[in-house]
């Protein structure tokens, strides 16, 4: 699937602003289900020192300074990119079928790897344990995506709503699935409900919220059992094809949830790195990405390491915000 991406932020100022930094995460990555085929940002008013280079989570992540006077800035993105199945070294290496038929197969194969996982995968516990220290052995790569951050602590409240899910034995993948079927079941899409500022706890209590919000839930429960997880931004087609429904979160930066199952994780050829994708706002799951509907930004240990923009002002006291999202399929 080819998409079509305009991402648009327009920040007014009063008083105006006499100088700015600002970084970005709004460059889709080239994964194995995914390639960005172009990319660019549009700055206005002029910007200088504009530079893209990779975070420390391997994002493109861009970098520009504003030295004049302004009252306002306009900031658009625009991407295109495909979604296609996994591409990888073990995909490749099918030379008996034309790529797309291997990808086909790949993605055939993903979804049979996320049923096994489930059935008779890695238990949650033994999972877990591979993540605690231990002294003189070399730990997962994983494993800072198994400690709280800004946005999803590790709380006592999260055990308890997750622990339902977790039965003893039960494999990583099916009580993390399981866990994203509740939260979308018990908790309730409300635009505007919350603020980025609006802590994890109060939206577990409130049981209302948006993507980022069910995200950093999500995230919470997970670390909160000891289990690495991370937190993935990015966007949905606003529009689907004839006969699909429309998802929850489309027209705006989407979020969802990665968590890392060990048993896998080890295994080469396999393009999805060991990471199962689980969006609760949608309760969809897949190994590398949810859907071809779906396009990566960035991932990190929660919004703080990939909002789409941000900057330091001198100036600009208060100021209003619009964004707008556009994804559109485009036809080859």
């Amino acid at each position: 699937m080819r998409l079509r991406i305009t991402h648009e932020t327009v920040y007014h100022y009063t008083p105006g602003v006499d100088t700015a930094q600002h970084m970005a995460h709004l460059q889709p990555p080239d994964t194995p289900y995914q390639t960005c085929l172009n990319h660019r940002i549009d700055v206005v008013p002029p910007c200088a020192d504009f530079d893209t280079r990779l975070d420390a989570f391997g994002n493109p992540r861009s970098y520009w300074a504003m030295a004049s006077h302004h009252q306002h800035m306009a900031v658009c993105a625009h991407s295109e990119v495909r979604t296609h199945g996994p591409v990888s070294d073990l995909v490749d290496a099918m030379e008996s079928a034309p790529p797309a038929t291997n990808r086909a197969a790949a993605a055939v194969a993903d979804a049979q790897s996320l049923a096994a996982a489930q059935r008779t995968g890695m238990a949650w516990e033994a999972a877990r344990d591979l993540f605690c220290y231990a002294s003189g052995q070399a730990g997962y790569a994983a494993s800072e995506f198994s400690y709280a951050s800004h946005h999803a602590p590790v709380d006592a409240a999260f055990a308890a709503y997750a622990a339902p899910s977790f039965a003893a034995g039960r494999p990583v993948a099916a009580a993390a699935c399981k866990l994203m079927e509740r939260i979308h079941r018990d908790f309730v899409y409300e635009a505007l409900s919350t603020e980025i500022s609006t802590p994890a706890l109060e939206v577990l209590s409130e049981r209302r919220g948006v993507c980022q919000d069910f995200a950093h839930v999500l995230l919470a429960c997970l670390r909160s059992l000891g289990l690495a997880a991370r937190y993935v931004s990015g966007y949905l087609l606003s529009e689907p094809p004839p006969g699909q429904a429309r998802l929850v979160g489309a027209d705006a930066s989407h979020a969802w949830v990665s968590v890392y199952l060990p048993d896998l994780g080890g295994q080469r050829g396999l393009p999805h790195g060991g990471w199962l994708d689980l969006d609760p706002t949608n309760n969809r799951a897949g190994f590398g990405t949810p859907g071809l509907d779906y396009v990566r930004l960035a991932v990190g240990r929660d919004f703080a390491d990939v909002s789409p923009l941000r900057g330091v002002l001198q100036g600009g006291a208060h100021h209003t915000l619009q964004v707008r999202v556009t994804v559109a399929p485009v036809l080859d």
